[in-house]
């Protein structure tokens, strides 16, 4: 009976959430999220056309996302061509391929925007890095892994004097960012479809710190040691932050991770990658990440 009552209600001309005006809607969703926006989207044809409105994405994107397409390699590369690109299809488009693993410089590098908050992510995988020793077998081997994006992870056997060091230049938007090395203390692998990881190389982390430096074109600097523990987990090692100004320019940034202590030999580390995130996801997943 209440059900009829509600039916004639509506018949009668009460109105409901897809009569509201699309240019309502579409004010309200420039105040939430990328994640918000898609799920509004299914609530009404009204909502749907709203969510697909270029000044609700275009509100989302990045200021420089023009030079963020072209580093994804719209418009052949060319800055110029990818903002004529951008012009030329929606928002909410170019929005959803810069959300994709973008990669560079031959694929050692990809970048990506944080699909519910926006944010650019950057990753450096450990081919891209310069670490002492790596063409002797006897120290360092890349080996096969499948819990890397990149499918192999570099292997320390056992070194006396380790030093990975880095660099990327990249255009960041406006904001604060974190950089992190993930490492992982064991060699992991599986059998019989369960994960687990070989320990046997692993020793001299807990004698001395390794110590983490970061620093930035524009004079930022951050520095963090630590010992190395929790073996069988991959740990992002919080290096430290530092502030992107301008978006036009490219940032160069600088990063280091080493014992140089020669007292003694260390072993049983696999270095995957340098991951740089927007502060407020690093804030949420913790300074000390374990994956």
């Amino acid at each position: 009976m209440g059900g009829a009552a509600s039916s004639t209600a509506r018949r009668g001309g009460a109105t409901g959430l897809g009569d509201l005006p699309e240019s309502c809607i579409a004010e309200v969703m420039l105040r939430l999220n990328p994640t918000e926006i898609c799920g509004m989207a299914r609530l009404s044809r009204t909502f749907r056309a709203a969510a697909s409105g270029d000044g609700v994405w275009e509100a989302k994107l990045p200021r420089n996302y023009a030079r963020l397409l072209a580093a994804a390699g719209a418009g052949g590369g060319d800055e110029e061509a990818a903002a004529l690109e951008a012009e030329a299809i929606p928002k909410k488009e170019v929005y959803a391929r810069l959300c994709r693993r973008n990669r560079l410089d031959g694929g050692t590098k990809e970048f990506w925007l944080d699909k519910a908050g926006g944010g650019t992510c950057l990753t450096i995988y450990s081919r891209a890095l310069s670490i002492t020793g790596i063409d002797d077998r006897r120290y360092w081997n890349y080996i096969p892994n499948d819990e890397s994006r990149f499918r192999s992870v570099a292997y320390l056997s056992q070194v006396w004097w380790f030093e990975v060091r880095g660099e990327a230049e990249f255009c960041f938007p406006e904001g604060t960012y974190s950089l992190f090395f993930r490492v992982h203390l064991g060699r992991p692998f599986k059998r019989l479809g369960r994960r687990v990881y070989s320990a046997e190389n692993i020793h001299g982390w807990d004698i001395k710190p390794v110590r983490f430096h970061l620093l930035t074109s524009d004079g930022q600097q951050a520095q963090y040691k630590c010992y190395l523990t929790d073996p069988g987990v991959w740990i992002n090692h919080h290096v430290g932050d530092f502030v992107v100004k301008n978006s036009n320019e490219p940032l160069n940034i600088q990063f280091e991770m080493v014992q140089i202590d020669c007292t003694h030999t260390k072993g049983g580390l696999c270095v995957d990658s340098v991951v740089v995130r927007p502060q407020y996801l690093a804030r949420k997943k913790g300074h000390r990440n374990y994956e």
